[in-house]
């Protein structure tokens, strides 16, 4: 899903905990991705869940095809509420064990489960790389 200028200027700087040009270039990297293989007739559920997770972190709506917006739904548990938080925590505790205890997730998405935990702990727990390639400008 194309991530807009007003996406990118709206995301509340405590929902993230690495730098906000390292979110955003992640985020932007993900999601490019991931239309580029949709577009390709290609579902890599890791890159999606790492865009989810993103625009879940960043409070951006989704565009549905008929042009209305909802609500992104939190990536481990599928609540509507906005990301705040205690919210994040208790989404990354939640992806903690999102493949234990949604195994149906592991067969009908490969790789989403390892993407949305991913992504929770770089930008929330700063722990670990982030969750895709991209090219971070030096110093920052």
């Amino acid at each position: 899903m194309k991530v807009t200028d007003a996406d990118m200027g709206a995301v509340p700087s405590r929902n993230v905990r690495v730098p906000r040009q390292d979110f955003l270039l992640t985020w932007l990297a993900a999601s490019e991705r991931a239309d580029e293989l949709a577009a390709s007739g290609v579902t890599d559920w890791y890159v999606g869940g790492v865009a989810t997770t993103c625009r879940w972190l960043a409070t951006a709506p989704s565009r549905l095809p008929n042009g209305l917006v909802d609500p992104t739904p939190a990536p481990a548990t599928r609540r509507t509420a906005l990301a705040y938080e205690e919210l994040i925590e208790q989404e990354f505790l939640a992806a903690e064990r999102l493949a234990e205890q949604r195994p149906d997730l592991v067969e009908s998405r490969p790789g989403w489960c390892e993407g949305v935990l991913a992504t929770l702990r770089w930008a929330w727990r700063r722990e670990g790389p982030a969750p895709v390639n991209v090219e971070i400008p030096a110093g920052k």
